[in-house]
């Protein structure tokens, strides 16, 4: 049975080595895969971002 496709949108970013490797070895080390692994820490930050009064500005 085939997944369901799920309402996405392309994204193609070009980030520092240093920072894909980070992210890499991240993904290694938790079995996700590179797209899990960047939603779910965009999901957590923005979510953060946008529970913070405005007077306290970004973190």
């Amino acid at each position: 049975m085939a997944r369901a496709k799920k309402d996405g949108r392309y994204v193609n970013y070009y980030i520092e080595r240093e920072v894909y490797e980070k992210l890499k070895k991240y993904c290694e080390e938790v079995g996700q895969t590179k797209t899990v692994a960047i939603e779910r820490i965009l999901t957590r930050y923005l979510d953060n971002y946008f529970d913070v009064p405005e007077e306290k500005g970004i973190l």
